[in-house]
């Protein structure tokens, strides 16, 4: 099996309008992780902007007993990046009196995004958590295999992603 190279450097795709991402995505694949592990199916992610330029983020999904579960959390635009790109974003679920920690707020960086937003890829520079968004409930293999080369490229081991059941 080819050893996957971590010389590469994860980037981020050069802008995104926050205008046209925020809006509904369904999750294709993720690469599995503790705060999903409940999630069997139906996974979604809403993002809506505020006046003040954050983003309210809900997470949904579908659990084993057939219940839906949801994560309330807000987005900024990270100014790690030295620049107004928007592709690089903060994300914490924890409640609002954390937010002054660090450490409550993870990488959101959009790695791969199609020119018309139909899909993205989100991950984080440690290549811990990988997700693959589409605004629609399918993505076409090709367009599937071609997302998947780009983050493949950065490094990210797209074997451990496991795809997101949708009704």
């Amino acid at each position: 099996m080819p050893s996957i190279s971590m010389a590469q450097e994860v980037t981020a795709v050069p802008s995104v309008d926050l205008s046209r991402y925020v809006g509904k995505w369904y999750e294709i694949a993720r690469f599995p992780n503790s705060f999903q592990k409940a999630c069997t199916g139906n996974v979604t992610a809403q993002y809506r902007s505020r006046a003040d330029g954050k983003i309210d983020v809900i997470n949904r999904c579908k659990k084993n007993d057939g219940s839906v579960d949801e994560a309330v959390g807000l987005a900024r635009v990270s100014n790690d990046s030295g620049s107004a790109t928007n592709s690089r974003l903060k994300v914490r679920f924890a409640p609002e009196w954390l937010s002054w920690l660090p450490l409550v707020w993870g990488d959101y960086w959009v790695l791969d995004l199609a020119p018309d937003y139909s899909y993205a890829v989100v991950g984080e520079p440690g290549r811990k958590y990988l997700w693959v968004l589409s605004r629609t409930p399918k993505l076409t293999d090709s367009t599937y295999r071609a997302a998947l080369a780009k983050v493949a490229a950065q490094g990210f081991d797209v074997s451990k992603l496991v795809k997101t059941p949708q009704e």
